[in-house]
């Protein structure tokens, strides 16, 4: 009888201990489905900020291995995203209380995509031209400078002060960009076939297939400062711009509600933050190749 009855006890006693296991598995499984479920409604009420740029810009914006230097993961790749753009970017998102996200993209899918909707942004060193103007709408400035050359250091064309004395050189610029338009003012120059990107136009500089290509003081500086066989060209005769040629602003979607928040961001970073950002960014950019 005694046996029976202690077995039984037993029996009721491993039933409590199990009950008590099983309940306290199911408490464990609430706790952390909130917790995920917490997560996920704090992300997705942050939101986030897409952002498209090439990624091949500098020292407005590069391509690197790792996160060094407040670089941002490029999103669906195993690389990262540094330089001005990605600073101002990365400002603008906390701004907006969003998450950045960084959408490489080549120079000519930018407006594209935004306008399709698979960025809320350009950040890339775009200037607000009259034509771009006429498709998408822009934030005030953020960066304004002006044009050089980029030639090799050592050639006949490294003293130049005058676009004139680009007579006869082999002169490109980027793609669908105003720099290639300002060839035209040279007269007599040989203008090439405008190029995708600036990585290929200083590999092209530096085999010597062109003699010079132009672009805005803070890419020279940083051609020159990464290969020491890059020399930057400012002139006192200049190419005739306009002050939306020589400006970079946020390229957002018409009628965008962001367009003033982004503004408002904007005025809270002083000239002297903007000047030592881009200093940072082209004593931060990858060498040359």
């Amino acid at each position: 009888m005694n046996l029976k009855l202690n077995m039984a006890k037993g029996e009721k006693s491993m039933k409590k201990k199990l009950l008590l296991s099983i309940a306290m598995s199911i408490s464990a499984i609430m706790l952390l489905t909130g917790c995920g479920a917490k997560g996920s409604a704090d992300t997705a009420k942050k939101g986030t900020f897409k952002v498209g740029l090439e990624c091949g810009y500098a020292p407005f914006n590069w391509t690197q291995t790792d996160n060094s230097n407040g670089a941002v993961k490029i999103d669906g790749t195993s690389e990262y995203a540094g330089g001005y753009d990605i600073e101002i970017a990365k400002k603008i998102a906390d701004g907006l209380g969003k998450e950045l996200v960084v959408v490489k993209t080549e120079w000519d899918g930018l407006v594209p995509a935004l306008t399709s909707g698979k960025i809320d942004a350009i950040v890339a060193g775009m200037s607000p031209t009259a034509k771009r103007k006429e498709t998408i709408d822009f934030s005030d400035n953020y960066y304004k400078s002006d044009l050089v050359m980029v030639v090799k250091n050592g050639s006949k064309y490294q003293g130049a002060t005058s676009i004139q004395d680009f007579k006869g050189a082999k002169v490109t610029a980027q793609l669908n960009t105003f720099h290639y338009s300002v060839i035209d003012q040279i007269k007599g120059v040989a203008k090439q076939p405008a190029m995708d990107n600036f990585p290929a136009m200083r590999v092209a500089l530096e085999s010597g297939m062109i003699d010079g290509y132009v672009s805005e003081r803070p890419e020279g500086v940083s051609a020159e400062t990464a290969n020491k066989n890059f020399k930057m060209v400012e002139f006192k005769d200049k190419f005739v711009t306009s002050n939306d040629d020589t400006a970079v602003a946020v390229g957002v979607a018409k009628g965008s509600e962001l367009t003033p928040k982004i503004n408002e961001i904007l005025k809270g970073i002083s000239e002297e933050q903007r000047k030592t950002i881009m200093d940072t960014a082209i004593k931060n950019q990858p060498a040359a190749k």
